[in-house]
């Protein structure tokens, strides 16, 4: 019973002295990650800035520019002379109501006659887009084109398109039109100063990734350190490795 006993206690000794070079094993690999990491700083920096100069490539040469213009539609209620609470009310409720007559194919087919294009009702229906900013009766009729020309007379027509036909089908006050859309100077993507950054944090970032994973699976014992590391056995005795002219790496002897 007593010999029990004691390997009992030799096998929980045994057990916690193991769990102890796990723990300091984990923390050694983070400062030898740490310190690898450092080693290829050049490599880091290369990559980041190829990366950059990738997407700056991109963003300059091969992405094509689209442009934004946006003319504004404002929601009147004037059968009251005086505006009170439930007009402000109404004209919120019809806000809403005629950004659902933007999605319609009358309209898209009004705004394809009337400019003679020759997209299709989808397409214009991508490059349009209607929003209300909150607590207002405003809407905002944006249309994205690669030419600013196109988009700056794709959305003056939809407004007026859409004046019309809201005060004929749906028996309602004509909106009217708060803002006309001028013509755009500047491209609203590519945004290259963002692209050619994430480019340079991709490119870092992506280096840092496989710099990691080939050190997380370099399981190869190359120190007297490493043994001793992984396998808790101390080194007795190391051969050196001489090259000798010929080429020949011969142990010494």
């Amino acid at each position: 019973m007593a010999l029990a006993e004691r390997d009992l206690n030799d096998y929980r000794l045994s057990s916690a002295a193991a769990a102890q070079p796990m723990e300091a094993e984990q923390e050694i690999d983070l400062v030898e990650l740490l310190y690898k990491l450092l080693e290829k700083w050049l490599y880091i920096v290369l990559m980041a800035i190829l990366g950059a100069l990738i997407m700056g490539i991109y963003s300059f040469y091969l992405a094509t520019p689209m442009y934004q213009a946006t003319a504004k539609l404002y929601v009147v209620n004037s059968k009251d002379s005086a505006l009170n609470l439930s007009d402000l009310q109404i004209g919120s409720y019809l806000t809403s109501d005629y950004q659902e007559v933007f999605k319609t194919w009358e309209v898209h087919e009004m705004v394809l006659q009337e400019l003679r294009l020759g997209y299709t009702y989808s397409q214009l229906q991508k490059m349009l887009s209607v929003s209300n900013p909150s607590g207002t009766r405003i809407l905002n009729i944006t249309v994205t084109s690669r030419s600013p020309e196109e988009a700056t007379k794709i959305a003056n027509t939809y407004a007026n398109v859409a004046k019309k036909y809201i005060s004929e089908t749906m028996s309602t006050d004509e909106p009217n039109i708060l803002s006309v859309a001028l013509q755009p100077q500047i491209p609203v993507s590519p945004n290259k100063t963002r692209n050619v950054l994430l480019g340079f944090v991709v490119g870092a970032f992506l280096t840092v990734g496989i710099i990691t994973v080939v050190f997380i699976l370099d399981d190869k014992i190359k120190t007297a350190d490493d043994l001793l590391k992984y396998t808790n056995m101390i080194t007795l005795a190391s051969v050196p490795v001489q090259t000798n002219n010929s080429g020949y790496a011969g142990k010494k002897r």
